[in-house]
């Protein structure tokens, strides 16, 4: 996939999703070991709100993890890291 591609596919997104993704890129480009913010700890609340209230609404993460060319099996290692 190329940028174009993914900029055609963000611009498919609700604003909820795209919110979803953006901060999903942030968190992957940010500083290891960054803390999260009380603003970080809100939206990420907001974000399981609204896909409890919302179950068919979203994109499945492993989708996600899946087009961002990794496996679920990679997110988990870092995620011990």
């Amino acid at each position: 996939m190329d940028r174009q591609q993914a900029h055609e596919l963000l611009d498919q997104l609700s604003p909820a999703q795209f919110d979803a993704v953006a901060n999903l890129i942030e968190v992957m480009i940010g500083e290891d070991g960054e803390e999260l913010t009380e603003e970080d700890r809100r939206a990420v609340a907001a974000s399981r709100d609204y896909f409890q209230q919302n179950p068919d609404g979203g994109i499945p993460f492993e989708q996600v993890v899946g087009g961002c060319g990794l496996t679920m099996d990679q997110v988990r290692q870092h995620q011990g890291e």
